[in-house]
Order: C-alpha cells, then structure tokens, then sequence
C-alpha cells in the first residue's frame, strides 16, 4: 500500500513550480490531488502527468483570491473525493518595491494572495473537517491530517523592497502557529516551509535578461532577478546554489508524513542553510 493511499490533498497553485512537483510526488506516493491554478493550460497539464504516474487527481481553476474560491475548492475535495487529509496553501507571486514606490493595490493584491486567501481555505474546511474526525472518532480512527502553509525568508528574516511580501509571509507563520493550537484536537498538524530561492520562473536570471512579466488578475508583473542577484546569492548560501522545485517539495512532503504526526506550529525554513538575503 503506498503511503498516502486514499488521502487526499489540495495544492494551490499546482500547475507550475513547487506546487507542481509536490502535487506529482504525492500522487506518485498514492494521494488523490485536487489541482489549482489560475489557468486551464498548466493545471491541465499537472493533471495529465498524474494520471501517466497513474494517480487520480481534478482541476479546480481560478484564483484563491476570487470572492467564494475557498468554499469552491473546498467543496470539489468533498464532491469529488469525500475527504480532506493534507491542504498546502502554495499559491503565489510576488510584487515588488520600496515603500515609497509601493502602491496600496500592490499592497493588497499580496496581502490578499498570500495571507487572506490560506485563512479563507482553513475557514471552509474547517467544518468539514470537524464532521470528518467526529466520524472516525466513532470508530475509534485518529487521522492526523496535515497543513501546510508556505512562507519565505522574506517573512522571517525581511528582505528590502518586498515590505508587501514579507509581512505576508510574516503573517502566514502566525496564522501557522495559531491553527496548530486551535485544530490540534482535531488531530491537524499546521505546519509552515519558509523557501529561501528556489529555482521558479519568479527567480529565474535568464528571464530578467528578456524583462519577462506574468498577468496576475490583469497586472503585468516583472519577474526574474540578475545574474548578478544569482552569484552574491549562492555565495551567501552555504549549499552554494538554489534549491530546485523537487528539494522544495520534498520539505513539503516531510512534514505530510506519518512521521511528522509529533510536529505542530513549527516553521521550517528551506534556504541551503541560508539566512536571509
């Protein structure tokens, strides 16, 4: 039997990146995955090398910031799936600049994306949940489910010209710890990865050179950072490098482990022993 044979997970933002590769290794693993992103293309994508690792998984598209995702994504798990056993609050962008320069609508878009949007999920799955464990309670079940909610090294150490960002990501910690006291009698362990750079098209060097954007919601954003960001980073890093998507999911992955049952409230941080930028 594999390891998380009849689980199931949501994975914001599993179309690309992070979300993409831990969305593949928990079906590979056996779980059944809902699959978000804010296009039809990737998520489609994501669901079609699930299923040729011969796992099940359904699309649930759109933005965690649209009024009613939550209850939305929340109810394809129970509708399509009857369980809810592992959320990851995974999806992201980033919107950067100084204070003085920082509109209050890149403010927001960040705020609500990274902060309001986790809370809002938990919020929904909260009552179903409930009914879930009261049910395996009656037949004398203990599942330990799993949260996981992803900060950055922005949010723990800061990081200038992401004031937008880093209170976020600040933020998700608190709410992290926070629901590992409210939901621990629920048998829940809210968990939280602080990423440091991960190697992701909102990193990537080559991507700078061309001044690439991505449209989040209609807003051209920039993405990518120097060569020259690159090289005084992994100097910085003791690993000497980025992380890649596949290590980056991989410290999702520990703490959705049976192994990780004893481990609550905690933020881990991914950063090739890192601190800060």
């Amino acid at each position: 039997m594999k390891i998380f044979e009849n689980k199931v997970a949501i994975i914001t933002g599993s179309g690309r990146g992070i979300g993409q590769a831990l969305a593949l290794k928990l079906a590979k693993a056996g779980a059944k995955i809902v699959v978000n992103d804010l296009d039809k293309v990737p998520a489609e994508e994501t669901l079609h090398q699930i299923e040729q690792l011969g796992g099940q998984g359904v699309p649930c598209i759109g933005s965690v910031t649209e009024q009613g995702f939550a209850n939305k994504v929340i109810a394809t798990a129970m509708d399509q799936f009857s369980g809810i056993d592992i959320i990851v609050n995974n999806a992201g962008f980033t919107w950067d600049n100084v204070i003085q320069k920082m509109s209050d609508e890149q403010w927001q878009a960040i705020i609500d994306c990274h902060l309001t949007a986790p809370f809002q999920i938990l919020r929904a799955a909260q009552p179903h949940i409930k009914q879930l464990v009261l049910k395996e309670k009656e037949q004398g079940l203990i599942n330990h489910r799993k949260v996981v909610n992803i900060s950055s090294t922005s949010g723990v150490f800061g990081n200038a010209g992401q004031i937008n960002y880093a209170a976020a990501k600040s933020g998700i910690v608190g709410l992290t710890k926070t629901m590992a006291k409210e939901w621990g009698r629920y048998h829940v362990n809210v968990n939280a990865v602080a990423f440091g750079l991960i190697q992701t098209r909102l990193t990537d060097a080559d991507a700078s050179k061309e001044n690439s954007t991505i449209n989040i919601e209609g807003n051209e954003i920039k993405v990518g950072v120097s060569a020259q960001f690159h090289s005084m980073a992994k100097d910085m890093i003791p690993l000497g490098r980025l992380g890649t998507v596949q290590e980056a999911a991989g410290a999702i992955y520990l703490l959705c482990l049976p192994e990780s049952d004893y481990i609550t409230g905690q933020c881990l941080v991914c950063h090739g022993g890192g601190f800060g930028l």
